[in-house]
């Protein structure tokens, strides 16, 4: 771990006395508008220095007042000496790589919400060196005894409290400011079973992963089985399967095959918003399990542990796709590829792409249980209509014997340490049919003005799993293709510039794709956090229960993040710093 500050010699702990822990907070206004806002520092009732050594004691010594990873490029930070040359050196490789981040306390792999105060430098800096958006405090748990202590403790205290398990975070959630972080890097374990015997009707294979375990890692221990198993997970590496990735839904390269990542969960071990250990599965809290599964990352409870099921490994076979053609012919081949994506969805595909100016990626076109023969079958429309068209491309396709050796060979790590805001739309199967060129001329329209790319994703779980009780949106059953989009802008940038992207990505990029797609929806893991009418985007008719079961499992807000059930009456107030609730 880099930069661990023991929480009892850290100057900067001394701190104003506490109020009594259940006092209503007082009213705070801004713009006009009153709110009841969370404790921070400075505040009468912010914990004093011995009540945060008290929790230290209860959860281990695994308490740590943050320090940025870049702090040690600078000369000072909290009024304590900083520069350290080997580990500002280490902070500086780090930084571009996600693994990397993973192992820090809080940082996340995209870095706007955290407002780039203490970035790492290439040279040592004099400059300013702050906390910006990152908590004041972290918790390293390494027992489910540590998270309870530090759920319990936000409340008591009325502290922002922030969920961080690998700062795999397009969209901030996992940091705040001011705010208790709990880190769950360290659940590493991982259990297989051939037989489940827990509640419900499933008898099949299955696997319980603690909320540290990756995609990596989930997928590498599947293939070591005997026999071999795969797990629906996500594309990226990084992600952490059993935190907001299941909680958002959840899709990925067997989403096709075999549902979302949420479709496939059994059971849930957690910590409430009231301090109680928890299981949600069909027989234990089943309105909690089903809000889990899909309702939202951060909003009804800290996950332990998931149970997933498992299904026996498959081989697989890849197709990589590069359109070379410029101009009104490049635009030819993105239409000839994304209005196929029904045929790809209904054959159990899945297909990962980027597209940005006049570049088409595709890597890879994923076929479950195909060989070669049966993908270029798939595919033979495609490169028909390529060919008809005049389109220049590049293409080759490979056969596996199991999907994990696909996924290993033919899917690209990550980088990490860019700064932008995302948005992005999910396009149903009846919005591909009626109106896929207006879709590919929504996608050429945005180009057209520069500093746009999509991150693509052709999935559609309705085809592998199209009848299940969760939370995600319905419409997720008629999808696909979903596309995150994304600009760059950063953090560190003045308040009108964050302004002036954050308008042109939701009144200009994805207005465009609302437009060409009045059957779509939203997706809340990779989606806009200005999203008009989040709620109905987000969730759809799904949206009311989960309402009524936020004001039930977690009625004072303990757990927020950002368009999730019932945050509608909270807001990050004095430019996206403290979290208050209107009153």
């Amino acid at each position: 771990m880099y930069l661990l500050a023991p929480l009892l010699f850290l100057p900067s702990l001394t701190l104003a006395s506490s109020l009594s822990s259940r006092q209503t907070p007082p009213i705070t206004t801004w713009n006009g508008k009153q709110y009841r806002c969370k404790t921070y520092p400075g505040d009468a009732a912010w914990p004093t220095a011995s009540t945060w050594s008290t929790l230290n004691s209860t959860v281990g010594g695994n308490l740590f007042k943050v320090v940025p990873p870049g702090a040690s490029c600078y000369n000072s930070f909290g009024g304590a000496s900083m520069y350290n040359q080997q580990q500002c050196s280490a902070a500086n490789s780090g930084w571009s790589k996600e693994d990397w981040h993973a192992e820090q306390q809080v940082t996340n792999m995209w870095t706007f919400y955290t407002n780039h105060t203490c970035n790492p430098t290439a040279t040592r800096s004099s400059g300013q060196c702050t906390l910006g958006h990152l908590p004041e405090y972290v918790i390293m748990a390494k027992a489910k005894e540590h998270i309870k202590a530090g759920v319990d403790f936000a409340r008591e205290n009325n502290l922002r409290l922030v969920i961080r398990n690998t700062g795999h975070d397009f969209m901030g959630r996992s940091t705040g400011f001011g705010s208790l972080a709990i880190n769950t890097h360290s659940f590493k374990s991982v259990a297989f079973t051939k037989n489940y015997t827990g509640p419900g009707t499933y008898k099949g294979g299955a696997v319980t992963a603690g909320a540290g375990i990756q995609v990596r890692e989930l997928y590498r221990l599947a293939n070591q089985q005997s026999p071999k198993v795969v797990v629906v997970g996500g594309e990226c590496p990084t992600v952490g399967v059993a935190g907001g990735y299941i909680q958002g839904g959840g899709h990925g390269p067997l989403a096709s095959f075999y549902g979302m990542a949420a479709d496939n969960a059994l059971s849930f071990e957690v910590v409430s918003a009231a301090g109680d250990l928890l299981t949600a599965n069909t027989e234990s809290n089943p309105d909690l399990f089903w809000a889990l599964k899909g309702g939202g990352p951060s909003t009804f409870a800290a996950i332990i542990s998931v149970t997933l099921k498992t299904f026996p490994e498959i081989p697989s076979a890849g197709v990589t796709l590069s359109i070379r053609s410029t101009g009104d012919l490049f635009w030819k081949g993105v239409a000839a590829f994304h209005n196929l994506a029904n045929t790809y969805v209904e054959n159990g595909m899945f297909v990962y792409y980027e597209l940005s100016g006049n570049s088409l990626n595709i890597q890879p076109f994923v076929g479950p249980n195909m060989n070669k023969a049966k993908i270029e079958s798939v595919l033979k429309p495609l490169f028909d209509k390529l060919k008809s068209d005049g389109v220049q491309y590049t293409t080759a396709t490979r056969e596996f014997p199991t999907f994990f050796e696909l996924y290993t060979a033919m899917f690209q790590d990550e980088s990490a340490g860019f700064s932008g805001l995302v948005g992005g739309r999910m396009f149903t199967k009846q919005d591909i049919t009626s109106n896929g060129n207006g879709i590919v001329n929504a996608y050429k329209t945005v180009a057209s003005s520069g500093g746009f790319a999509i991150i693509g994703h052709i999935v559609g779980p309705g085809t592998g799993a199209p009848v299940v009780d969760n939370a995600i949106h319905p419409k997720w059953r008629n999808a696909s293709s979903f596309s995150i989009t994304m600009i760059q802008v950063e953090g560190s940038a003045s308040l009108s510039a964050k302004q002036t992207a954050q308008d042109r990505l939701t009144n200009v990029i994805d207005k465009a794709l609302r437009d060409a797609s009045p059957n779509g929806a939203a997706y809340v893991n990779e989606g806009n956090l200005e999203e008009p009418n989040w709620q109905e985007a987000f969730w759809g008719s799904n949206y009311p229960r989960l309402l009524e079961l936020k004001k039930k499992w977690d009625p004072s807000g303990v757990f927020y993040a950002k368009t999730t059930p019932g945050t509608e009456e909270w807001e990050s107030i004095q430019y996206g710093s403290k979290l208050c609730k209107r009153v």
